[in-house]
């Protein structure tokens, strides 16, 4: 018999390669994703002050408001939009997108390019 694949600990494997790769500073943060299964939620982090600079996820109350289900691809863009606004608020446009292990596809892409089309530049 074949032993069944941990996806969690695969993409937590994934998730580590990136993050020795990534790192984020006070001029151009970390923009880090998490996804599950109802909601999404990214955060700008500052690596070298260990900070949050701003955050964003399905669970905000002007979030919920334009969305009906956190975990699809349009409630992505939403909190996409919403995290390019607040960084350009504090004069940031320059990120390093970390996707936290997750393929590149679905929501993740989806939240990417909507801060992308916010004015963000990665």
């Amino acid at each position: 018999m074949y032993a069944k694949k941990d996806r969690k600990k695969a993409r937590l494997k994934v998730r580590r390669r990136i993050r020795s790769r990534v790192s984020g500073q006070p001029d151009r943060p970390r923009l880090a994703v998490y996804r599950s299964l109802k909601h999404i939620y990214v955060q700008a982090i500052d690596d070298l002050n260990g900070v949050t600079l701003a955050a964003a996820s399905t669970l905000d109350p002007e979030v919920r408001g334009e969305i009906g289900h956190g975990g699809n691809v349009a409630a992505a863009k939403v909190v996409g939009t919403r995290i390019a606004e607040r960084l350009k608020e504090k004069g940031i446009d320059t990120v390093v997108f970390d996707r936290g292990g997750y393929l590149y596809h679905g929501r993740v892409k989806a939240l990417a390019e909507a801060a992308r089309e916010g004015g963000l530049r990665f």
